[in-house]
């Protein structure tokens, strides 16, 4: 439990103090290349206060507060999606055993972020471990074009395409950019990712992962709830 707590504590480290201090007027007001082991990758955001989000469904799709699940075939996720937030002092509340009957098979979406379907960006986290393998495990493994799908209880889906997947350095202020609202809607997935670099003066985990992964998906359809269907066999 101890090294799944710290992975995914480590792997939030960009949505904790740096995030509070953005949000909190701290962004630079500069537009920033995410760069990854000094590679640049090209990925440009551009600052939050520039953007106007992009015209979208009223009511959303999703409401706040109603329960749905984050469905990646190609990884083998089909996971429910609950509600966090930030704490006071800007640290992330991340599912854990206090809070969470299976920390290791939840998707956590952020409040500070979009509702999914209003049309700017919803920002997701999981784990990478919990115990043995968790959520997000297999997350690296996705590739362009794949698909990723909320789905609401009531049927209701929206059905995003995967447009991009890079690693950051978490300690790069510029990659808190990922998280900043985009003119179009987007989904952004953040993991732990890279190599596990061992730490013998970390007593908890033992280590911290190189790099985040971060998977960027936008919105394809949205599938309203269907008419019912009749009963087979008529009558």
């Amino acid at each position: 439990m101890a090294l799944g707590v710290a992975v995914l504590l480590a792997g939030l480290v960009m949505v904790a103090v740096g995030l509070y201090t953005y949000l909190n007027g701290g962004g630079s007001g500069q537009t920033f290349t995410i760069a990854s082991d000094n590679t640049p990758l090209g990925h440009e955001f551009t600052p939050a206060a520039t953007i106007t989000p992009s015209s979208t469904p009223s009511p959303p799709p999703l409401a706040r507060g109603e329960p749905y699940q984050m469905i990646i075939e190609k990884v083998g996720v089909d996971a429910p999606v609950e509600t966090y937030s930030l704490t006071p002092e800007g640290e992330p509340i991340v599912p854990n055993d206090a809070n969470n009957k299976d920390p290791a098979g939840v998707v956590a979406w952020y409040d500070f972020s979009a509702v999914p379907g209003t049309g700017s960006n919803a920002v997701f986290a999981g784990h990478v471990t919990w115990n043995g393998r968790a959520v997000f495990w297999s997350l690296d493994q996705i590739e362009l074009s794949d698909t990723i799908k909320l789905r609401a209880q009531d049927g209701t889906e929206l059905v995003y395409t995967v447009s991009d997947k890079f690693l950051v350095d978490p300690a790069d202020p510029a990659a808190l950019q990922v998280m900043q609202p985009t003119p179009t809607d987007t989904i952004t997935l953040i993991t732990c990712g890279g190599s596990w670099v061992p730490n013998p003066n970390d007593h908890v985990a033992g280590g911290d992962y190189s790099n985040r992964t971060v998977v960027r998906a936008s919105l394809l359809s949205i599938n309203a709830v269907g008419e019912p269907q009749a009963p087979a066999g008529g009558g």
